[in-house]
């Protein structure tokens, strides 16, 4: 499995020849001139996860991409976006995809809580090869591969992501959601997740829009 990390939550992952983009939203960067893609996936409706500026011209630039969102998003963008509820299942290519979780992280108690669909993206050999939670601490019970972890966020502490990692308990952690942070500053967050990593799995911060193998 390749995956590039164009910033915050947005990441490309290419397995078993398919390629699926994970939450091209306002803060990422670089997606723009993507094409072939398989199938885009948007985990809610916050713009730094689906930018209302941008993702019309991705979409239109993959004809051949589906779509699929939180029940709420895909109600709001409409077109050819279907909503994925928790327990739906589908494929990519040979890519099987399912989507879990349901709910967004609270941010305060007085803020509504909105639509967040996890998905977790596997194969013959893993089911749970990677897990994207978007933006919510979702616990699979399940053996994941590879866990894209959110680093910072207004809802989130880092004792309470660092807890989240060492319950899913990955074979690698690759932080996203850190677009809100200073680039000066990452290195209070990814120090500490790298240090409290449960033994065993490795936290891998990835280079900024070049691809890797994980």
């Amino acid at each position: 499995m390749r995956l590039t990390h164009f910033g915050h939550s947005c990441l490309l992952v290419e397995h078993l020849g398919a390629t699926i983009l994970f939450d091209p939203g306002n803060f990422s960067h670089g997606f723009e001139g993507i094409t072939g893609l398989d199938a885009i996936l948007v985990t809610h409706q916050h713009p730094d996860h689906a930018d209302p500026a941008r993702l019309p011209a991705l979409v239109e630039a993959n004809p051949g991409a589906a779509l699929y969102a939180d029940p709420q998003t895909a109600a709001q963008l409409g077109g050819g976006w279907q909503a994925v509820h928790p327990g739906d299942a589908f494929t990519v290519g040979d890519v099987r995809v399912r989507g879990t979780g349901g709910r967004h992280a609270v941010i305060h108690p007085e803020l509504p809580v909105i639509d967040n669909t996890a998905y977790l993206l596997g194969d013959d050999e893993n089911p749970a090869r990677l897990l994207h939670p978007g933006d919510s601490l979702y616990i699979p019970h399940e053996k994941v591969d590879v866990l894209a972890l959110p680093a910072a966020a207004p809802w989130l502490k880092i004792w309470e992501s660092v807890d989240y990692l060492r319950a899913v308990n990955p074979r690698v952690a690759v932080p996203i959601h850190q677009g809100i942070v200073a680039d000066q500053a990452t290195g209070i967050f990814y120090g500490r997740y790298s240090e409290m990593a449960p033994e065993g799995t490795e936290f891998r911060v990835l280079p900024a829009e070049d691809s890797v193998e994980a």
